[in-house]
């Protein structure tokens, strides 16, 4: 039973806090293939071991998304589907699941909705956090003020590329966790990890005292047991969101898929 008496922050905070191993963190298209089925798969994912799920909202020029995640946000968006709607499903993902969800988009979706109200309509969802790949730490001040005034997490994404300075910056910036991209490029299911991913990790703890979350072509067991050795979070999104859109029972596809990686990551 979720926490009434934290922000919603702290409830992320808590689920890397209270984990016996990493959390296996599952993305979803918000919406994706449907809204009831949505909301079905999330819970399905929650049932079988996902300590967080990251919900994307579907937004028209991504440039984090590889073809994956596009195709089933371009499905979603070409059914009518926008940013309201997507709140009220995180809501009923929220509820259904009791785990802590960690919304993603773009800027110009938060820009034009209104920071303070984007915000605040995400912790009202039950949303605890939020990661915006397009927004630069140099810029995010507005961004992390309006977080801070909703109470959620805002969440930043570090690069193979990130100077030691910028890793600085991006631990200050970040709450809840850091966002390890373990590879350069967008999105997608990869055959084998980047060996660089480690590295990343490591050099992140060096600033921050945060949890550290891996991301980006994760997409097997094996996978899964690798990151769980030097991260506290495993991401995986193309994998889970490509059997989304080739299953005719995704719900239970998807559960048996995040049962699989969070074996893999207990072992």
């Amino acid at each position: 039973m979720a926490r009434t008496d934290v922000t919603p922050a702290q409830r992320l905070d808590d689920a890397f806090a209270e984990r016996k191993s990493a959390l296996v963190m599952p993305f979803l298209v918000c919406g994706h293939p449907s809204g009831d089925a949505f909301v079905d798969i999330a819970t399905a994912a929650a049932e079988a071991g996902a300590g967080v799920l990251e919900i994307g909202i579907p937004f028209s020029d991504p440039i984090m998304d590889g073809p994956i995640i596009q195709e089933a946000a371009n499905a979603v968006l070409a059914r009518g589907q926008r940013t309201a709607e997507a709140l009220e499903l995180i809501a009923r993902a929220a509820k259904s699941t009791g785990r802590p969800l960690v919304a993603m988009t773009y800027y110009n979706l938060i820009y034009r909705f209104g920071l303070d109200g984007f915000a605040r309509a995400l912790a009202d969802a039950g949303a605890t956090g939020a990661i915006v790949p397009d927004l630069s730490v140099e810029d995010s001040a507005p961004w992390r003020d309006a977080c801070a005034r909703a109470g959620i997490a805002p969440v930043f994404i570090a690069a193979q590329t990130s100077t030691p300075e910028r890793l600085r910056a991006i631990s200050s910036a970040s709450q809840g966790f850091i966002y390890a991209a373990s590879l350069l490029g967008v999105t997608g299911v990869r055959e084998s990890l980047d060996d660089h991913a480690r590295a990343l990790v490591e050099a992140i703890k060096k600033e921050t005292t945060l949890p550290v979350a891996v991301g980006i072509g994760v997409s097997t067991a094996e996978h899964a047991r690798t990151v769980a050795s030097y991260a506290d979070g495993v991401i995986v999104g193309s994998a889970v969101v490509k059997r989304v859109a080739s299953s005719d029972d995704p719900a239970r596809e998807v559960g048996a898929f995040v049962a699989e990686l969070a074996a893999a990551v207990a072992g």
